[in-house]
């Protein structure tokens, strides 16, 4: 599991968070930074996906490319 994956929730959860508040507060703005920062958690989940499989592919090819 890579960084990107905890710190991706983290702004996903604080997205929804915001979104929440703003929708309950009837704050359009805050909505909006919601959404931002929920779309913004998904993509850093995203790129840490992508680091997994490259790793993953890297030690099936035998690489040690992970060791450095």
């Amino acid at each position: 599991m890579e960084k990107e994956h905890i710190t991706g929730k983290v702004d996903e959860v604080k997205g929804k968070a915001k979104q929440g508040i703003g929708k309950a507060t009837d704050d359009p703005g805050l909505q909006g930074e919601g959404v931002l920062d929920e779309a913004k958690g998904k993509l850093k989940q995203g790129f840490g996906d992508l680091k997994d499989t490259i790793k993953g592919a890297d030690r099936t090819a035998g690489s040690d490319v992970n060791d450095k």
